[in-house]
């Protein structure tokens, strides 16, 4: 359905659910109201206004005191609920395009005396929030009907805290549904259009920034289609910093921290930072994160990837550099760096990340052996620096997760 008539759709059903009819929208079970467990704490009205495909609020792991944003909030019954888990102390928005769902969560939310709530006009695609508003992001069975679902995950993740959690459940479809197989699911159901394959949501997040990226069908409707749980997060970091993916317009700031790690003799062989066009030819297109403040935009660290072979036997492996601003160490950003990489690293299949280190930058070292690294061997003089013959550390972290 077109963006108009999507919103229309729902405000019939709202002003039916008002009315004190069910507001039936997918005619397959396994939608509605059917998977909470909390209902009785709940108005009428919402229960009947329930139109998702999952219970997102457990799905978030809320926790008291927290901020929420429900994408496509409908009634409101994921937004009353989760105003219970968060508690006085925390906030629920709840954001929806239909002036008619709008109205009904707002009475349904008096009606359930909910204080720490709040109901905003707008679309999912662009967020009437700050940046950096909430703690987690919810939403129940509403991106599938997206047509700019790229647009709608960034601005999830825009809105995210650092260490916030994506916590949804939607509709997905098995690799990519052929046109009758699709036809006869939204003709049956009625909930699939849009609904993407699994493996392409899983990419959708990756790019937009997000790790610890978890796909997981609950009900099968047939057809190929599936509710799902998609849960992900985004990295953590200290605070006025944000882990996202690297951009070309961060080129600059990125070589000139390469230039200051080779400055200081202890990083690599390499002496001078290649040209932007050279850095990215050598690099991974995914798995590249830059550390950026959050008030100025400024770079002040990096991690990318580069491929160890061509041969589809190391696919899951490759080599790692990571280098923070000289005047920004010690703070943790390497860290958060690291430890973002081998989340996302992960999620994209990687068994095994590599890497070298002189045996002098015990900061280096240190760090990756407190995030899972182990040094494998020692390459004896394997090559001259500034005049000076230098041993090198072979360092690596084995996923216990991916590759057995």
């Amino acid at each position: 359905m077109a963006h108009d008539e999507i919103i229309d759709h729902y405000s019939a059903l709202a002003r039916a659910a008002d009315a004190g009819r069910a507001a039936a929208d997918c005619e397959q079970g396994g939608f509605g109201a059917a998977g909470y467990d909390e209902l009785g704490v709940l108005p009428e009205g919402a229960v009947r206004a329930s139109l998702g495909c999952g219970n997102p609020v457990a799905v978030a792991e809320l926790q008291r005191g927290e901020t929420v944003l429900d994408l496509g909030s409908g009634g409101g019954i994921d937004v009353l609920l989760s105003a219970r888990r968060v508690g006085p102390h925390g906030k629920v928005y709840g954001l929806d395009a239909s002036p008619d769902m709008l109205a009904l969560a707002r009475r349904n939310a008096e009606q359930a005396g909910a204080r720490n709530v709040e109901f905003l006009h707008g679309v999912i695609e662009h967020v009437p929030l700050p940046d950096h508003a909430v703690d987690a992001v919810i939403s129940n069975c509403v991106i599938n009907l997206s047509d700019d679902k790229a647009a709608v995950l960034a601005e999830a993740f825009r809105v995210l805290r650092p260490g916030g959690r994506f916590g949804v459940s939607d509709v997905v479809v098995d690799g990519d549904l052929d046109p009758v197989r699709r036809a006869a699911a939204e003709q049956r159901i009625g909930c699939v259009a849009g609904a993407l394959p699994i493996e392409e949501y899983r990419e959708l997040l990756t790019r937009t920034g997000f790790v610890g990226i978890r796909i997981t069908p609950t009900a099968d409707h047939g057809d190929g289609v599936h509710s799902a749980i998609v849960q992900a997060a985004k990295p953590a970091i200290g605070p006025g910093l944000e882990v996202r993916p690297m951009r070309d317009a961060d080129a600059v700031q990125v070589l000139a921290i390469y230039q200051a790690g080779l400055d200081t003799g202890q990083a690599s062989f390499e002496t001078t930072a290649p040209s932007w066009e050279g850095f990215t030819a050598g690099k991974l297109p995914h798995l590249r994160y830059v550390a950026a403040d959050t008030e100025t935009g400024e770079v002040v660290g990096w991690i990318a990837a580069s491929p160890v072979s061509t041969r589809p036997v190391y696919a899951g492996v490759v080599e790692h550099s990571v280098y923070v601003h000289p005047g920004c160490q010690a703070h943790g950003i390497g860290r958060a760096l690291l430890t973002a990489f081998i989340a996302a690293a992960e999620d994209c299949g990687v068994w095994t990340i590599q890497s070298g280190i002189f045996p002098e930058n015990t900061a280096s070292l240190s760090l990756h052996q407190a995030l899972g690294f182990r040094v494998v061997g020692t390459r004896e003089r394997v090559g001259r620096h500034h005049g000076v013959w230098r041993d090198v550390l072979t360092i690596e972290r084995r996923s216990t997760a991916v590759g057995g």
